[in-house]
């Protein structure tokens, strides 16, 4: 099928060393063809150079030289896209690489929508869809963990769990289709009770990947992380230091914090999404008392609490009450105020919660490397483990597992309920097609530009 010819700058807009414009489709070459003159001046048609080859020359926009490039020229279907594809590196300023498109634009090229060269790809099958989407989770990765899962997904990790469900489900759909076509030579004797050995390996495969989908936000979101004490604990002191600058006002007045102030942060390879909150007490003043309310509720949606203790006074009313409130939950107990004579033991505090406790001063910045290892032990047991295991990241592929596993465990259903087995053909197809949906197989249109929109220019 022939395809228009598309263009787009594939560098960030900001003056950088190098800038690359990326051309893609049938007349890719003829395109260059019109621009690129090598080192002496001369016309050279690179639609006649090897593929992967890479030529030093200038490029020109009619009889005006633009600028001094070098022209990588690769064949298709051995490109990005499968297409006739052609990168043109030139000199980073903004304005450059804007006349560079330009040019190109001239000789006859579009300008690309967004995500279009990757869209080519997986409608070329060069990848399918969730490696599609992977590209652009390595774009926007804020963290080593959430690069390392999106890598892994790029190079098939998703992909091959998924396809290879499929084929056991497929198998099994074809086998009782078979049977019931042509029951003379193939016997469905007996057959329930291996498929519901099979099955049960595959709702546990299926399973596991939609319980990792929580590891998998976490690495891409950030851990919403809430930090919770009674007025004048330190809270704020510690987000100055885990910010590394003074964000949030520190006094001696109790009740200075307000409202929730919210900043990422950074640690240990984790990304945190740090929640500062008005300190919990009762408390007359109608603003402050707005300010906790809101510190209540962002500790319920919080995947990790941070509890400050101000080691220097007693335990009240307000730390018995976050306490309490924390019980059960992802939670560390920082004593705050390790400088000053301390009240509160550790031994008593650690009895009292039933957990460690991490004595702090974030006053002088001691105990804070031991909570951020805590923090990492907490939500990836100190490594996360990329061999074998696959983190589900994407929304769209957790809510596609966990159809099928609905549609799994309805076939198990059917068989303890010893219904006919032409009753599990339309489950068994139904979470194949479910599974079909991660990875763009029939999917429809609306979904794939929806998809691919989301993307930056020039990808």
């Amino acid at each position: 099928m022939k395809t228009d010819t598309i263009a787009a700058i594939a560098t960030g807009m900001s003056n950088s060393g190098i800038g690359i414009v990326r051309i893609s489709g049938d007349e890719a070459f003829s395109v260059i063809d019109k621009l690129y003159r090598n080192k002496n001046g001369d016309q050279v048609k690179l639609s006649n150079a090897r593929s992967h080859t890479v030529h030093y020359g200038f490029i020109y926009d009619g009889d005006e030289k633009v600028d001094e490039a070098l022209v990588l020229v690769m064949k298709g279907p051995h490109s990005y896209t499968a297409e006739d594809t052609v990168e043109i590196d030139c000199h980073g300023g903004i304005l450059m690489v804007k006349k560079i498109l330009e040019a190109v634009i001239h000789a006859g090229a579009r300008t690309a929508q967004p995500g279009e060269f990757t869209k080519r790809a997986f409608l070329n099958g060069r990848i399918d869809l969730s490696q599609a989407e992977a590209v652009a989770d390595v774009i926007n990765a804020t963290n080593e963990y959430a690069l390392k899962s999106s890598v892994g997904q790029l190079s098939g990790s998703v992909s091959k769990r998924i396809r290879d469900l499929r084929a056991g489900i497929l198998y099994q759909i074809a086998f009782i289709e078979s049977a019931l076509d042509d029951p003379e030579h193939i016997s469905l004797d007996g057959y329930s009770a291996g498929l519901k050995g099979e099955l049960e390996v595959m709702i546990s495969q299926v399973r596991e990947l939609v319980e990792s989908a929580d590891d998998g936000r976490v690495m891409t979101e950030g851990v919403k992380t809430v930090i919770l004490g009674k007025p004048n604990a330190g809270k704020s002191s510690l987000m100055n230091v885990l910010l590394g600058e003074e964000r949030a006002i520190v006094t001696e007045i109790a009740g200075t914090t307000r409202d929730t102030l919210e900043e990422h942060i950074y640690l240990q390879g984790i990304s945190l999404n740090v929640v500062d909150t008005a300190g919990i007490r009762d408390t007359e003043d109608v603003v402050e008392k707005i300010g906790v309310d809101r510190a209540r509720r962002a500790a319920r949606d919080a995947d990790l609490i941070i509890f400050v203790v101000d080691g220097s006074r007693p335990l009240d009313e307000s730390d018995r009450e976050i306490l309490e409130f924390i019980r059960g939950r992802k939670s560390i107990i920082l004593l705050n105020k390790s400088d000053l004579q301390i009240v509160v033991e550790k031994d008593d505090l650690e009895k009292m919660c039933g957990q460690k406790v991490i004595p702090v001063s974030a006053k002088e910045e001691q105990g804070i490397g031991e909570l951020e290892l805590e923090i990492r032990h907490l939500f990836y047991h100190g490594e996360l483990k990329f061999n074998d295991q696959v983190y589900i990241t994407n929304v769209r592929h957790k809510e596609a597992l966990e159809e099928a596993l609905k549609s799994l465990e309805m076939v198990r259903g059917s068989i303890e309920d010893r219904m006919p087995e032409d009753f599990y053909s339309i489950d068994l197809m139904d979470a194949y097609e479910q599974l079909g949906l991660i990875i763009g197989e029939a999917v429809d249109d609306d979904l794939v530009n929806e998809i691919f929109a989301r993307f930056c220019m020039g990808k």
